[in-house]
C-alpha cells in the first residue's frame, strides 16, 4: 500500500486535498474552519496570509474557472448545516485580517453581530473589486435593513454574477 496519494497532475496542484478549511471569523468573533474547493496551488500562503488580486499567480487554471463561477464556495454549505455560517451575510474574514480591519475600520466589528453568508450585499455590489471599508460600509447597511426581499434579491444577482463570471478573481 502506499504511503502517499498518487501524484495528481503538478498544473492543478500536485500531491493536495481538494478540500481545504480555513480559518474565519464568525458570529460574535468565533473563529470557524470555512470549507473551499481547493483553487489555488498547494502552500500558496507558506508565507502568511495575503489578499487575493486580479490575475493572482497562486490560482490554478481549474481553480480560476472555479472561482470565475464561483464553484469553489460550493463546500460552504457545510458550514450552513453546521450552523456556522448562512446563506446571506457579510463574508467572514480571516482573523489576521480581522484584527487589523477592527482596529483600522470604523464599524468592521460590527460584521459579526450576525452570521457570515456564502452570499451577501457586499459580494453582489462590489465582489472582489471592493475595498475592505466599503465592504463593511455595506455590510453594515444589510445587517440594518436586511429582510426576505433584500435577500432574495442578493441571491438572483448571486446566481447572475455565478452565470456571467463577471468580479472574478
Amino acid at each position: 500500500m502506499p504511503e502517499k496519494p498518487p501524484r495528481s497532475n503538478p498544473q492543478y496542484g500536485g500531491y493536495q486535498t481538494h478540500i481545504y478549511a480555513q480559518r474565519r471569523v464568525g458570529l460574535n468573533g468565533r473563529v470557524f474552519n470555512l470549507y473551499k474547493f481547493r483553487s489555488m496551488y498547494q502552500n500558496a500562503e507558506a508565507r502568511g496570509a495575503q489578499w487575493a488580486k486580479d490575475e493572482d499567480p497562486r490560482v490554478t487554471p481549474f481553480g480560476k474557472f472555479l472561482r470565475n463561477k464561483r464553484l469553489d464556495e460550493i463546500p460552504q454549505f457545510w458550514n450552513v448545516v453546521r450552523g456556522d455560517m448562512s446563506l446571506i451575510g457579510p463574508r467572514p474574514e480571516r482573523p489576521a485580517f480581522h484584527e487589523v480591519f477592527c482596529q483600522r475600520i470604523h464599524g468592521w466589528e460590527q460584521r459579526v453581530m450576525v452570521k457570515p453568508g456564502i452570499t451577501g450585499l457586499a459580494q453582489v455590489e462590489g465582489g472582489y473589486d471592493l475595498l475592505p471599508k466599503e465592504k463593511a460600509r455595506i455590510d453594515i447597511a444589510y445587517i440594518e435593513s436586511r429582510c426576505l426581499k433584500l435577500d432574495l434579491g442578493i441571491v438572483f444577482r448571486t446566481i447572475r454574477t455565478m452565470i456571467s463570471g463577471e468580479g472574478a478573481r
